[in-house]
């Protein structure tokens, strides 16, 4: 696959908004010397997206938040929450408002700080922001601009728990932190929950939804460099992902065509651990999940053990091993207990032929050695060479823009985990027998 020009996939895709001139209205912006307060809000020009306070807890003692939100949706309408490990107890002894530092920062009347940008931090001297101003811009983003226009700050670089068309994700930490997506804890209280979403920590081609610390769900390895999900008939339209380099990093962004930007799609890391992507269904006024992983237990992490895997071809999901291999524990695996996964039936002799089972449309292991410029003959000859070598897949990126490679030699050395067969999608997946 020839490799497709950032500038034309971005200019296909609806993430690609046009900035809103600088308070094209009172309403859509924060100046300095007029806070925000508990009695007001700030919206965008299409009256899209409300910045201001807002409480969820059905309880006698509510907490207040700061926050962004779906003006015009009735119900789970919040994309980003300023202040979600530190609730407001009284909203009307909070503002919102420019520091002495040129910062935006939630204090409450005792003078305690909930919540601040940094705008040091980011790299820009709070001295350039003299004379600028916050606005919430059409897409959902509140931007901290310069007098001069630069962007100083935005929400889009401190997600919480959902990722909106235009939003870049970063994936990898050479100079910055990876981001994540962390959910709520429950769906009245947006502090901080257990459940987390993000790039594996030491290889960008994959991403995790972690329970704390511990896996719970992984992505498919990227195999190229756009992303081009199913053709969805409920929104009319294919969900399109991309890898993108800016500044020496890797971010990942999600969009759909223009033709299609009337539909209201989103990502979110969900309280209950699932990775949904979401849209607004206008006529029946609810939510309708497009994708929600994982789906089911056999689609959770490691699910089916060493050199097991998830069958999702078949009419009852389940674990299944390896051909050329049997259950670990037999008795368990009758009683759908798979964690002890399988074993080889023969034990490998190496130097002493064999060859490789190739399994089709799979999602490929985890526990990867990602082996940089080397051809689909390279790639088998590093495996068939080292005794150690379990597995390889091999898949041509078109990712050179990206990290100088446009390879994709993967080999496992040891247990295969957390596999799973796919249906019309997945690579192949050469096993030794």
């Amino acid at each position: 696959m020839d490799l497709i020009p950032i500038e034309i996939i971005i200019c296909l895709l609806c993430w690609s908004f046009w900035l809103s001139p600088f308070c094209a209205s009172s309403s859509n912006c924060l100046l300095p010397g007029k806070p925000l307060s508990s009695r007001s809000t700030i919206t965008s020009d299409d009256g899209t997206f409300a910045l201001g306070f807002f409480s969820l807890s059905s309880s006698s003692t509510k907490h207040y938040y700061v926050g962004i939100w779906y003006k015009n949706i009735p119900e789970d309408s919040v994309v980003w929450v300023a202040n979600r490990a530190m609730p407001i107890a009284d909203p009307s002894s909070a503002i919102l408002t420019f520091t002495n530092g040129s910062n935006i920062a939630l204090s409450d009347t005792d003078g305690q700080l909930l919540w601040a940008t940094n705008i040091s931090a980011a790299g820009n001297s709070s001295s350039e922001v003299t004379g600028g101003e916050a606005t919430l811009d059409n897409n959902g983003n509140f931007i901290l601009r310069s007098s001069q226009g630069a962007i100083l700050w935005q929400s889009f670089d401190y997600p919480t728990d959902t990722l909106l068309p235009g939003m870049n994700f970063r994936i990898t930490q050479k100079t910055h932190a990876l981001q994540r997506l962390i959910s709520w804890r429950n769906p009245q209280d947006p502090s901080p929950g257990n459940f987390s979403y993000g790039a594996d920590r030491d290889e960008f081609l994959q991403r995790f939804i972690w329970n704390g610390s511990t896996p719970y769900r992984r992505s498919p390895v990227w195999k190229n460099f756009l992303e081009v999900g199913q053709y969805i008939e409920s929104i009319k339209s294919t969900i399109y992902i991309i890898l993108q380099a800016i500044d020496d990093e890797v971010y990942i962004s999600f969009g759909l065509p223009a033709a299609s930007v009337s539909s209201l799609v989103l990502m979110k890391m969900d309280c209950s651990g699932k990775m949904k992507i979401r849209t607004w269904n206008s006529n029946m006024s609810k939510w309708t999940d497009l994708q929600s992983e994982p789906n089911q237990e056999c689609n959770r992490f490691g699910y089916c053990g060493p050199f097991g895997y998830c069958d999702n071809t078949q009419p009852i999901v389940t674990c299944k091993c390896f051909d050329g291999f049997e259950p670990n524990n037999k008795q368990d695996w009758t009683a759908h207990r798979f964690s002890q996964g399988c074993h080889r039936m023969e034990a490998l002799k190496c130097g002493q032929g064999g060859g490789f089972l190739n399994m089709s449309t799979m999602k490929v292991p985890d526990q990867f050695v990602y082996v940089k410029n080397r051809s689909l003959d390279e790639c088998i000859a590093e495996c068939t060479s080292n005794c150690s070598c379990t597995a390889y897949a091999y898949a041509n990126m078109s990712t050179k823009v990206i990290n100088g490679d446009e390879t994709r030699c993967l080999l496992w050395i040891g247990d295969l985990i957390d596999t799973e067969k796919l249906i019309g999608e997945g690579e192949n997946l050469y096993i030794r027998v």
